[in-house]
């Protein structure tokens, strides 16, 4: 899996916009292979996302504020989540449920990338995230026999990466997993949906779901508080997520039931406290195929983003009191990062790259990399 870097550009976010002077789209910059070391030869802001190439093979793209790729990394399969360390140096990209590959990066240093495989019985869901001095990996996955949510372990800070063990999620399809601002909490969103290797990515407890957001003792994997909605939304497949500056964790749901209903699809989960569950706009209810793709905030963590890509809308929202601010129509459009305060780069499946100054603002696409088609989710990997 080679890390390919390409010669980063040299002008930034605001002069391109104003020469882009109402253009639609610019292809992205082809530059030519170089070291890897060019990473680290700027403090601009850097993006990961995955990706499927139009001749084929998946990887991870490394991209600058304007959308121009600066490094692409090859994966043996289609990827899905990134998450990197709070130093900023090491990220881990998982594969798509149900994949059974992982591999670490130092994108800025020439240390060798490594490959994670799945212990046996266990596949990855595509999520996880890192301790806060950034030497554990913890990784949502299934332990398929006995249909049993996991977070595996893993040492990552030697030159062999050790699977330490595991602690139970206290649920069913573990998606995405956070850790709580003092680094003693990890938040895990349980979708509630039972999967099986054998049988590709079919859902195989419908009728039986019970979604659920847990918080447990990093050094334990006790139990310390679990959250589950009313039986009502038992199908509202609790997925990603995101915090605010309260530490409450924004949750997106992906509803499994009648395509004629509209339940509410983003919820707000504290540890000591009832699940809120927000209300769309009049206008939008019904409009986002009860999906949300992706969730993120603002670096300041006050406003956050919940995509809806089947629906081909962005929606943000006021942190502290949870009103609705907007949102913006992008095809597709799922993958979303924070830039600064104010600001988010959004990534759609048809390989567009766009910058959002305000919810209130028309987006700008940056970038559209040919024969690229970007997965669900962006991580901001340097801002």
């Amino acid at each position: 899996m080679p890390l390919m870097v390409t010669r980063p550009t040299e002008f930034t976010r605001r002069g391109f916009l104003s020469a882009l002077g109402g253009l639609a789209a610019l292809p992205a910059f082809a530059g030519s292979g170089l070291g890897a070391s060019l990473l680290s030869s700027s403090d601009a802001p850097l993006f990961a996302s995955a990706f499927k190439k139009s001749a084929g093979g998946y990887g991870i793209a490394v991209l600058d504020d304007l959308g121009q790729i600066q490094a692409e990394i090859s994966l043996p399969g289609r990827g899905h989540g990134i998450a990197v360390s709070d130093t900023g140096d090491c990220l881990a990209a998982f594969a798509r449920r149900p994949g059974t590959f992982a591999i670490v990066a130092w994108p800025f240093s020439r240390w060798p990338m490594q490959t994670v495989v799945a212990a046996p019985g266990r596949h990855f869901y595509g999520h996880g995230c890192f301790s806060k001095d950034g030497r554990i990996l913890y990784a949502a996955e299934n332990d398929f026999a006995s249909a049993r949510g996991v977070v595996g372990v893993y040492d990552v800070s030697g030159e062999t990466i050790i699977r330490l063990g595991e602690f139970d999620s206290h649920g069913i399809g573990p998606h995405e997993a956070l850790l709580s601002p003092d680094g003693n909490v990890l938040i895990v969103a349980n979708g509630g949906i039972e999967t099986h290797p054998d049988h590709g990515r079919e859902k195989l407890n419908l009728e039986t779901m019970s979604p659920s957001v847990v918080f447990l003792d990093v050094q334990t994997g006790d139990t310390l508080a679990e959250h589950r909605l009313d039986r009502s939304l038992y199908q509202l497949s609790l997925r990603h997520m995101a915090l605010d500056g309260a530490g409450r964790a924004w949750v997106g749901g992906q509803f499994e039931g009648s395509k004629t209903d509209t339940p509410p699809l983003v919820a707000i989960i504290s540890r000591d406290e009832a699940p809120v569950l927000l209300d769309l706009p009049e206008k939008l209810v019904g409009q986002l195929e009860n999906y949300i793709g992706s969730v993120t905030a603002t670096t300041d963590q006050s406003v956050v983003a919940t995509s809806a890509p089947r629906g081909g809308k962005t929606l943000f929202w006021k942190a502290e009191t949870g009103d609705y601010l907007g949102h913006q129509n992008i095809s597709d459009g799922c993958g979303v990062a924070p830039i600064d305060k104010g600001s988010f780069l959004i990534s759609d499946g048809n390989g567009g790259v766009s910058y959002l100054s305000d919810p209130g603002e028309r987006a700008e696409i940056l970038a559209r990399p040919a024969g690229f088609a970007w997965d669900n989710h962006m991580t901001a990997l340097r801002i």
